[in-house]
């Protein structure tokens, strides 16, 4: 699954994705340290790992495994 940044908080590492039929997808500052990213800026596209539950387990740039 894919979704584009619409919000990122640079100091808690927190945000929201945009996913492709339009809903807002919350992240933890856990998703985003498991990334290897320093930033996002918005409008970044960006996959998306959830777990059964559909937390947001990790985010990171499409097609990088």
């Amino acid at each position: 699954m894919q979704g584009t940044v619409a919000t990122f908080d640079p100091q808690t590492h927190t945000g929201t994705l945009l996913l492709d039929d339009g809903t807002e997808l919350p992240f933890p500052a856990e998703a985003f340290a498991r990334s290897g990213l320093r930033l996002l800026r918005l409008g970044q596209r960006l996959s998306v790992q959830r777990d059964g539950a559909g937390v947001v387990t990790g985010v990171q740039l499409p097609g990088i495994d």
